[in-house]
């Protein structure tokens, strides 16, 4: 019996020193929260590339099943369009729903805002007229390694042009030594 404490005991240790190391140390870990608003304008920003085959027609908010959307829009710090300009939001949808309200979205945010430059990009699903998450699958420049999720949420589908509400909650985990600042 008296063989098996020095094992026990080194094991204890080993424990011990991996709670202590600094791998586990989540406290430090970089974050970021922006909120900024997408203004999409039918056959100006965003255009019907390949036209759906069944359901409803297209609107503000809907679009044939089947319907392939190509957009770039504007990204700015407020809900006005004229306000300032912080990038960009280019990618595409596919409606997926025979009520024309839902589809997969493909997008890239390329961003210029608060002292940081690159891409985060996206992809998930979307329903049109309710708050959408996405999660980050990538970035690019300051935005290297980056993580976390996209909040889509509308403000305003009426008019020409329509707003979306953009939450980005970004962190970089701990392995990801160029994190900036």
């Amino acid at each position: 019996m008296t063989s098996a404490l020095p094992h026990l005991f080194a094991l204890l240790t080993l424990f011990a020193l991996a709670l202590a190391s600094p791998q586990n140390d989540h406290y430090n870990i970089k974050t970021l929260n922006w909120t900024l608003y997408q203004h999409e304008t039918i056959n100006k920003t965003g255009f019907i590339v390949v036209d759906g085959v069944a359901g409803v027609g297209v609107s503000q908010t809907t679009t044939p099943f089947g319907t392939i959307y190509v957009f770039r829009d504007n990204l700015t710090t407020h809900v006005s369009g004229s306000s300032r300009f912080a990038g960009v939001s280019e990618g595409t949808s596919i409606t997926t729903s025979l009520d024309g309200l839902r589809s997969l979205s493909i997008a890239k945010f390329t961003l210029d805002f608060k002292g940081y430059e690159g891409s985060i990009s996206i992809v998930g699903g979307t329903n049109n007229i309710k708050p959408s998450e996405y999660p980050v699958v990538g970035g690019t420049g300051d935005f290297m390694y980056v993580l976390g999720h996209v909040r889509s949420s509308p403000v305003n589908l009426t008019g020409s042009t329509v707003v979306y509400r953009v939450d980005v909650f970004l962190y970089w985990p701990p392995y990801a030594a160029t994190a900036p600042r």
